[in-house]
């Protein structure tokens, strides 16, 4: 054994090792309990850095264990390789999207093993090969045989930096989520999922997703944004044509003064006949947080008290959202508010505080006596000016009116999304080609399926302007349509990217990109992933709530519907890991406090990155980085390897898992003996409930502390020592692992440390003889006194007031209640 800890030359030994005899290589095995654990993969865009490292050390660490604990783990790997990065780096640099995607998925490869990071690399994917794209084209089509794929004119986000369509998940506070560029509207033709269909089982099965972060299940319940209310038609006046709107808040109908609708709703082009105003309308600004409108000429009725109201275009309202027309009631709409008190229109307060703020005349409730707010009143309350439901409370009157305006054909109850279809057009080259042919005879066709995949062109010209480099590609644009023999064109447009995320899960049951194969036996697949599915721990940042794991969540159900898949939900249980910070903030280049993971493994070694990231903070928070912290990791382990190198010749005899005679153990062996089976239990628990390493290993850290000041009397405590030094080789191994199999060959062991079984405690061994509790006088700590463990309540209460101390505090006072924590404290309350 080396006397100094050679980081850099054991970790190279054991990195090749593994991946020679492919140790985490996994087949399906009826019988033994599986554990499919993965983080979401990469965009190979050159490098991983600290993010990385962190949420791929802890699915590693999981991995690791319980493999350790006898599952059958799946742990792959792949690449997340379309994108615009490619298509900007070969504007850039001049390279083509491919070689550049390629290389740094060679180069990030190899950095991900020189983490010790265990993988099943023959399920690999990259989701730009078109043996992988080639599925997306199929699932597309299958979703256009079932009404779920479909083409329409649509405003749409379109980001002017990028030049591509967004989707409404991908709008972060009204900019693009790649480059914050300010997004704009754009009427385009564009291709979409019809995820609406499944916007009622995606809100229900939220509710079984108990695995997952209540922060993110209620994201995507808010984003999903399920609404009962009523659909109410109000005619416009001198016209058969009605404007349809959709209101939850039907108790507020009597208070309408105006209506709001979309600038390019159907009633503003077929009833607008002034050019002034329609040149006005036009004019209108994007940006709906500068509320204006425009006045169309037009009036509607309200359904309930027949007054004419005016009908104005606002830049607010989009018809992409219900019915493009809205009820506007300014004194209860804090938006209405303000638009209408900028146009001077009339408010109505319908609805007053139950605490009776405005006062209303008992002997006729439809009158009232004060209303000039001073800013919407947006609660429930009590009814006023509201015909014979004055007086109601808003909860009775919405159910009257719903009532009303059904049975009188006015309107109807109806349940509506906030949640719209998902647009994956895109303007973009690297990306799946959408597997549709334009024909101007048979008009719009769909590849069929033994012509897929449609392959992306090589020979494209990437500029970054005017629209997608497939429609100026000749050879890939023209072709014969497949029906009638004509002369046709492809669709141009690819997929949105994150089509390719949705389910490459699946993809890693079926064994990677050239084993998928849905067309296969419906018997061989279900084998597959009804062995794997679902995946038992998904790892990855929050930021995803709303768009990959809504759209995973979506193509489940659909695969589930094609009979592929036999599960409701693609992930079981969710960690969403914080990020990694320095200096206050999250890392990165423009900050200029970026750490290199390359240059830490040269310095420090793999595990010492290692230990630190899983140390430093619980998985969940943000981890502050400190150069101090992985020095501190370094010292950690160099103290256990100069320990075992200075006792080799005790430590290398091979110790097995009993101790003989534990009898005559010396105190200071007993509370050795004791502190393992502890530790064991400690560092078991931290992982499995919560994986909370940072305890972990602090638990650890302890046992340590305690095995190197332990001087064994006789060779039974020598054999207690070879036992306490195996067990910290075991708990520390999927934390350190080139470290731990590394010091298991040094004890005297063979074989691969990882095929071991993970320790287990005795609760009688680990159950302390003594234990001190804190004494509290009416919550404050007046004591501390050492008992007997195991002691009932009553005897606590006794030993707690015979402390001589508290028996001075509470003379001639008389407790009023006694409260025993087990194990942790006794408050009196006098």
């Amino acid at each position: 054994m080396e006397e100094r800890y050679n980081a850099q030359k054991i970790e190279k030994k054991w990195q090749e090792f593994w991946d020679r005899e492919k140790l985490f290589a996994v087949t399906e095995e009826a019988g033994r309990p599986k554990f499919y654990c993965l983080e979401m993969f990469p965009y190979p865009s050159g490098r991983i850095h600290m993010g990385h490292v962190r949420n791929y050390v802890i699915g590693d660490v999981i991995t690791r264990y319980k493999k350790m604990r006898g599952f059958n783990v799946l742990h792959p790997m792949g690449w997340d390789s379309f994108g615009m990065p490619a298509e900007n780096a070969a504007i850039k640099h001049g390279v083509h999207p491919s070689k550049w995607t390629h290389e740094n998925i060679a180069y990030m490869k190899d950095q991900l093993k020189k983490m010790g990071l265990v993988y099943d690399w023959q399920r690999e994917v990259t989701t730009c090969s078109p043996e992988y794209y080639k599925w997306n084209q199929w699932f597309f089509l299958k979703m256009l045989e079932r009404g779920l794929a479909y083409k329409k004119a649509s405003s749409v986000n379109w980001c002017p930096s990028c030049e591509t369509v967004l989707a409404n998940e991908q709008v972060v506070n009204d900019g693009c989520w790649r480059c914050d560029t300010a997004v704009v509207q754009k009427d385009l033709e564009q291709w979409f999922f019809k995820i609406t269909a499944y916007a009622e089982e995606l809100l229900k099965d939220a509710d079984t997703l108990s695995g997952w972060p209540e922060k993110v299940v209620t994201m995507q319940r808010n984003w999903i944004g399920r609404s009962e209310g009523v659909e109410v038609d109000f005619r416009i006046t001198g016209s058969e044509r009605k404007l349809r709107i959709f209101t939850t808040r039907q108790d507020t109908l009597y208070g309408a003064t105006f209506m709001s609708v979309a600038g390019k709703h159907p009633v503003i082009q077929e009833l607008v006949k002034d050019e002034e105003i329609l040149r006005q309308i036009k004019a209108l600004s994007d940006d709906p947080e500068e509320k204006q409108g425009v006045f169309t000429g037009c009036y509607a009725e309200n359904p309930l008290t027949g007054d004419s109201i005016p009908v104005y275009a606002a830049n607010f309202v989009l018809m992409e959202y219900g019915t493009g027309a809205i009820m506007a009631v300014p004194a209860h709409d804090q938006r209405d508010f303000e638009f209408a008190k900028k146009y001077n229109i009339p408010l109505k307060v319908v609805i007053v505080e139950r605490s009776g703020d405005v006062s209303v005349d008992p002997s006729n409730p439809g009158t009232l006596e004060s209303s000039d707010p001073k800013e919407a009143f947006e609660d429930y309350g009590t009814l006023v000016k509201s015909g014979p439901y004055s007086g109601l409370s808003s909860e009775e009157k919405k159910k009257k009116i719903a009532d009303f305006l059904e049975r009188e054909g006015l309107g109807k109850k109806v349940v509506n999304y906030k949640l719209r279809d998902w647009g994956i057009s895109r303007q973009r080259y690297w990306g799946t080609p959408i597997p549709i042919i334009y024909c101007p005879s048979c008009g719009i066709i769909p590849v069929p399926e033994d012509q897929l995949p449609v392959i992306l062109p090589e020979d494209v010209h990437i500029s970054g302007k005017g629209g997608s480099p497939l429609a100026e590609t000749k050879g890939f644009v023209n072709i014969k349509c497949p029906r009638c023999g004509a002369d046709a064109r492809r669709e141009t447009d690819t997929m949105d990217t994150f089509v390719d995320s949705s389910w490459y899960f699946i993809a890693y049951c079926l064994g990677g990109n050239e084993k998928v194969d849905f067309n296969s036996e419906l018997s061989t697949l279900n084998s597959q992933l009804s062995y794997w599915m679902p995946v038992d721990q998904y790892i990855g940042g929050i930021e995803h709530a709303v768009l990959h794991l809504l759209y995973s969540r979506f193509f489940t159900k659909v695969l589930r519907d094609l009979g592929l898949v036999r599960v409701n939900e693609p992930f079981k249980s969710l960690l969403t890991q914080g990020m990694v910070i320095k200096d206050g903030a999250k890392m990165s280049k423009s900050k200029g406090n970026v750490v290199d993971p390359d240059f830490l493994v040269g310095k420090y070694g793999t595990d010492t990155v290692r230990i630190f990231s899983m140390f430093a903070a619980p998985p969940e928070r943000d981890l502050e980085w400190s150069d101090q912290g992985v020095d501190g990791a370094l010292r950690f382990l160099n103290r256990i390897w100069t320990f075992i190198y200075k006792n080799h010749d005790v430590l290398s005899i091979k110790a097995g898992n009993q101790l003989k005679d534990v009898s005559h153990f010396s105190a200071s062996a007993s509370q050795l003996l004791r502190k393992t089976h502890q530790t064991i239990k400690k560092v078991t628990n931290s992982i499995e409930r919560d994986y909370h390493f940072n305890t972990a290993i602090a638990a650890l850290m302890e046992l340590v502390n305690e095995t190197l000041a332990f001087s064994p009397s006789d060779e039974d405590e020598r054999d207690l020592l070879r036992y306490t030094v195996r067990q910290v080789i075991l708990l520390l191994s999927p934390f350190a692992p080139h470290f731990s199999e590394e010091l298991w060959r040094e004890i005297g062991e063979s074989g691969v440390l990882f095929n071991e079984n993970w320790p287990a405690w005795d609760d009688d061994i680990a159950k302390d003889e003594e234990i001190e509790l804190v004494v509290q006088l009416n919550g404050k700590v007046r004591a501390r006194i050492t008992i007997a463990a195991g002691l009932d309540d009553d005897t606590i209460r006794e030993r707690a007031f015979s402390d001589e101390k508290i028996q001075e505090l509470i003379k001639g006072k008389s407790p009023r209640k006694v409260i025993v924590v087990q194990g942790r404290l006794v408050n009196i309350v006098i």
